[in-house]
């Protein structure tokens, strides 16, 4: 877990926590709490709040463990971090079908609390995203091929296509899926829970 670190200098403090850690210097993220300047250099002393990856992963693993102990509820927990330092969550737990709800909102509003959770432990914006037994690939699957079917149909008929409302992490789905696609852009609309994405007719756009 993060932790704060007292000494004279801050390089002294971070080379405690990285070999306490057991990470490179390079790999943590601080932030002063206090400096103190002492008296023509006697007594200074600095102390700054320090953490690391696997600091997040912990407190990650932590707060859904608690979280499933606390509704008795038995899960699996698997967590890995991409290289855009995005932290994928893979549960499979004694009830799935309650935690995704219907058409996944149990799970959207899980992945909202879990994701205020982390950012506020760390005060940072931590991209954290929680599946259920492959639900949301799946999920992610079927949006890529509506995309692309609506993009196809929108290129052919030159008739722009308002998709239904859906969270922010679907629509980068086919905001991704289409970026590359020839002849037709996307853009969201609507405010909140109506928020959607539109898919129109661009002749001008080409792709290498």
């Amino acid at each position: 877990m993060k932790k704060v670190y007292t000494g004279k200098t801050i390089d002294e403090i971070l080379a405690e926590a990285a070999n306490e850690k057991q990470c490179d210097v390079s790999d943590l993220t601080y932030e002063i709490k206090e400096e103190k300047n002492g008296f023509l250099g006697i007594g200074k002393e600095v102390s700054a709040e320090i953490y690391c990856e696997k600091d997040i992963e912990e407190f990650i693993r932590d707060y859904l463990q608690t979280y499933f102990d606390n509704i008795e509820m038995e899960s699996y927990i698997e967590i890995n971090r991409d290289s855009d330092g995005y932290y994928h969550i893979d549960l499979d737990t004694q009830n799935n079908a309650i935690m995704i709800g219907k058409n996944g909102q149990t799970l959207q509003a899980f992945n909202t609390v879990l994701r205020a959770a982390v950012s506020g432990e760390f005060k940072k914006r931590i991209g954290v995203m929680a599946d259920i037994n492959g639900y949301k690939e799946d999920r992610y699957h079927k949006l890529r091929s509506i995309a692309i079917r609506s993009a196809k149909s929108v290129r052919r008929t030159k008739v722009d296509v308002t998709l239904d409302p859906m969270p922010a992490d679907e629509r980068k789905v086919i905001h991704n899926c289409l970026t590359n696609m020839a002849g037709v852009s996307t853009f969201s609309e609507g405010e909140g829970k109506e928020r959607r994405i539109k898919i129109v007719y661009n002749p001008g756009k080409e792709v290498d």
